[in-house]
């Protein structure tokens, strides 16, 4: 009972100080939880987010790289994995890491975007289809996932699927739409 007061005093100290923009003692604090209770996620993966807010990307990755370890279930664990690993140009770790995050939290609509991105770097474009058609059944009225799917289709060498979805977006996204249009050279009748 004294461990679980001391560990709720330690996650209220450190919401404060974060607020209070001391971030090394707040870190530190992350700490002491994690000693107290190092079952609990919630310590290393403020750690993370600390470590990043402070353009320390390498440290989360290895932090993160911990969590999914100790907690290989959680997918915004890996979400936020291979969100750094897309950003620091490492493709093929990040596609693992979003591709479990999509196992094990199949409604991540991010992670299945951020696979389908990495997907399209690393030139493996029917997997990207997949990844965003999962994404836009997510997010159906977000125009990112749509935007990419066209844009992997044209990519496919199949300008009609691109059509369809340019079509589509017109309804709901028409800047997007011609965006679209514009990048690709792909013409789509008005939708009345």
């Amino acid at each position: 009972m004294i461990e679980k007061i001391r560990y709720e005093a330690f996650r209220r100290w450190a919401r404060t100080l974060l607020r209070l923009e001391q971030h090394d003692a707040a870190f530190n604090t992350f700490t002491r939880m994690h000693e107290l209770r190092p079952e609990d996620s919630y310590p290393l993966a403020s750690q993370a987010h600390l470590l990043i807010s402070q353009n320390r990307k390498p440290e989360a990755i290895r932090l993160l790289l911990t969590l999914t370890q100790t907690h290989p279930h959680d997918g915004h664990h890996w979400f936020n994995l291979g969100y750094l690993q897309e950003e620091q140009g490492d493709f093929e770790s990040a596609c693992i890491s979003f591709g479990k995050a999509t196992e094990f939290n199949p409604q991540i609509d991010r992670a299945w975007y951020g696979l389908g991105l990495v997907l399209i770097r690393l030139q493996r474009f029917d997997e990207a289809v997949k990844a965003l058609k999962q994404n836009t059944k997510l997010q159906p009225m977000s125009p990112y996932g749509w935007y990419q799917l066209a844009r992997v289709h044209v990519d496919r060498q199949d300008p009609d699927e691109a059509r369809k979805i340019i079509r589509h977006l017109k309804g709901f996204e028409p800047k997007v739409a011609a965006q679209l249009e514009r990048e690709t050279g792909l013409t789509v009748a008005p939708v009345f």
